[in-house]
């Protein structure tokens, strides 16, 4: 019989171990082939892991800096009388931002993945964006009171972190659930075609109530969504390269949010 040690030639170069029956080259055990690619497949996971991390330290960055941008142009808007007075006698300027809103949106999403992901257009884009938006949320901000713009941002900023620490901790995957949210979208749809049919006859504040606690649950579910797509870790992911999308979609999700709390709770300026 063949000996199963190791075999050498006369050189002290190892030699091939071969078969008593075929005489050819034993076949390599399972945990010899499998070791390989056990030790590549950690170092994968390790790398993607590491490449997650960033991503999601530069979205919630670039985050911050959109959230304290729209809080300082919504505290201007609201506190300085003089530029209350301007922007609310001039509608023309709400216009111009809801303009520039949908002509950012719609390069930044319905013009390919190259726009988003070439630096530094993606940034530019999304910095006249977010001043639109902002714009956008701090003149309708002018016709509520203070104290409820105040009340509903803080409402709004403790909604936030309390969807994001739970989205990061808990076993659930909000990313399985889009048919919850797309009913909702439905509903939400549905009460918007009758409020703009009933509004010209007279306002219903009961109506109005529902359909704006219908937007905050329907946005808080959205944020919700969104955090798990940038976690990584659930049913649906996303990449990455595509941290201008990501963000873009937290701070929509983070806007509707505050506009429809004030829809709620705000009450108008006297």
């Amino acid at each position: 019989m063949f000996s199963i040690s190791t075999l050498y030639d006369g050189s002290g170069i190892e030699t091939p171990e071969l078969s008593p029956r075929t005489g050819k080259e034993h076949p390599p055990s399972y945990e010899e082939a499998s070791a390989d690619y056990e030790e590549m497949q950690t170092q994968f996971s390790w790398d993607d892991q590491a490449v997650r991390r960033i991503f999601i330290r530069k979205v919630y960055a670039i985050l911050m800096i959109q959230f304290f941008v729209t809080v300082a142009i919504v505290a201007l808007f609201t506190f300085c009388a003089p530029v209350r007075f301007y922007i609310q006698t001039h509608p023309h300027l709400y216009m111009c931002s809801y303009m520039m809103f949908l002509t950012t949106y719609i390069a930044l999403n319905c013009c390919g993945e190259q726009i988003r992901r070439q630096f530094p257009w993606n940034l530019v884009l999304l910095a006249l964006f977010t001043l639109s938006l902002a714009c956008m949320m701090g003149f309708v901000s002018s016709f509520y009171n203070t104290k409820s713009v105040v009340l509903c941002l803080g409402i709004t900023a403790l909604v936030c972190m309390s969807v994001t620490i739970f989205s990061f901790q808990t076993k659930i995957d909000f990313t399985s659930y889009q048919g919850v949210l797309f009913v909702l979208t439905m509903v939400m749809l549905f009460c918007c075609i009758i409020l703009s049919i009933v509004i010209p006859f007279g306002y219903v504040p009961w109506l109005q109530a529902i359909y704006a606690v219908i937007g905050a649950i329907l946005f808080t579910l959205f944020l919700a969504f969104d955090t798990q797509l940038l976690i990584g870790n659930k049913r649906y992911t996303m990449s990455p390269e595509e941290y201008v999308f990501a963000t873009l979609n937290l701070y929509l999700d983070i806007v509707n949010l505050f506009s429809f709390l004030l829809s709620c709770f705000g009450g108008g300026r006297d």
